[in-house]
């Protein structure tokens, strides 16, 4: 097991094109680091300059105390286990596992003595004589991490390793990947796309976007106190409604323009973001996450805390209610909106901005609400986040926002 650590690092490809830009984190020893973000990010290839898969344009990448940057990837005993299985269909999954330490030379019993017990970890034991061919893809998968985990190197790099799975067998083997993680305790770095692997599976969550480093921080703290907007509309499924409003009021006072509606500030919103104090009279952006918005026939609705539109869309879901409904307010487009537009395969008003902006609340299952009924929001207003209109970062206070490297 070892340390990683990036420090400045940066790729630039031969015909000028950057794919990261001074990206600095580190890793801790028995650390499960993941890093996310859109495709074209540079996370993959982030991973790919630990690995020794790409050179190093700029910086330094440090394994256990030693600059690799100069290392051949066959000597920075790392694993890496890719999106595809990467596994010979004439072997046996014995031989595919022992394959790497066989190159090595490493003696017949000690090979048979790793693959048994890597086999054993993971539940591999009763298939160890059949050919890939006839494995499933979450075996398959199994094999793979077999090939790395009997190395024993000081540290896992994963590309995206449960792409190719299903919906209902990624879920099953990202349960294996974290208890084989911490039943061994090897540094690991994870590279994906799917946000909720994320959130899921790392002890800490790097978030990218167009080659630089966004936010690195535990999943809870991602999720409670996004860095920017970026992250903010990132990370959380739904995604966290993003939509103009003006703060007027006063301290005494704080309330909420959203269109022609408004809503009373809860008191802790000022103490927990004290730099919203020089933000009245001033328009800013609001995050509101679909959990913090409910049906106010169910709860109880001080004046106030509501929004009213009509439900355009209802998906029930079974545990919970999607309702889609407009409120008069303007659409943010931002670069950062349109960034994670494009991830969604969705399109910002081609760059315009829109008089009305479609919020999503989560309901409870108990709701009665129809396509075309009038809606009646009970909105949390302790929960809302902030985000200032130009530069697209958290308004918290001097001393109380995250950072982008929050200590790395």
């Amino acid at each position: 097991m070892a340390e990683v650590d990036l420090t400045g690092v940066g790729k630039v490809y031969p015909d000028g094109t950057r794919a990261v830009t001074d990206l600095n984190l580190h890793v801790a020893d028995g650390e499960f680091l993941v890093l996310v973000g859109p495709s074209g990010c540079g996370k993959t290839t982030a991973l790919r300059m630990v690995a020794g898969l790409e050179d190093i344009s700029e910086g330094s990448v440090t394994i256990g105390g030693r600059v690799v940057n100069r290392v051949p990837a066959r000597d920075r005993d790392v694993a890496m286990v890719f999106q595809s299985y990467a596994l010979y269909p004439h072997l046996s999954v014995r031989d595919n596992i022992g394959f790497g330490l066989s190159l090595r030379k490493v003696p017949k019993a000690e090979i048979r003595e790793k693959v048994d017990r890597a086999a054993d970890i993971l539940g591999l034991t009763d298939h160890l004589a059949r050919k890939p061919r006839n494995l499933s893809g979450g075996q398959r998968q199994r094999v793979a991490m077999g090939r790395a985990i009997v190395r024993e190197p000081q540290a896992f790099l994963m590309d995206e390793p449960l792409s190719n799975l299903d919906a209902k067998l990624r879920v099953q083997m990202r349960a294996e990947i974290a208890r084989i993680q911490r039943d061994l305790g090897v540094t690991t770095i994870y590279v994906t796309h799917d946000q909720t692997e994320a959130m899921t599976l790392g002890d800490r969550v790097a978030v990218m976007k167009k080659g630089e480093l966004q936010q690195v921080a535990p999943p809870q703290e991602l999720y409670d106190r996004p860095a920017n907007l970026f992250v903010a509309g990132f990370i959380g499924s739904p995604a966290m409604n993003l939509l103009k409003g003006t703060l007027s009021g006063d301290a005494a006072n704080p309330r909420l323009e959203i269109g022609g509606q408004t809503l009373a500030l809860a008191g802790e919103v000022l103490t927990g973001h004290p730099a919203l104090a020089s933000y009245f009279g001033r328009d800013v952006v609001v995050g509101i996450r679909p959990e913090d918005m409910e049906d106010a026939e169910l709860v109880d609705a001080p004046d106030g805390t509501t929004l009213t539109s009509s439900a355009d869309l209802v998906e029930a879901m079974g545990s919970d209610v999607l309702v889609h409904f407009a409120v008069e307010a303007g659409q943010v487009v931002t670069e950062d909106t349109k960034e994670l537009a494009r991830d969604a395969g969705t399109d910002v008003l081609g760059g315009l901005e829109a008089p009305h902006t479609v919020l999503v609340a989560r309901f409870s299952p108990r709701t009665r609400v129809k396509v075309g009924d009038p809606v009646t929001v009970r909105v949390d207003t302790g929960r809302l986040h902030f985000f200032d209109i130009e530069s697209g970062a958290s308004i918290w206070g001097s001393d109380a926002g995250p950072t982008r490297e929050d200590e790395g």
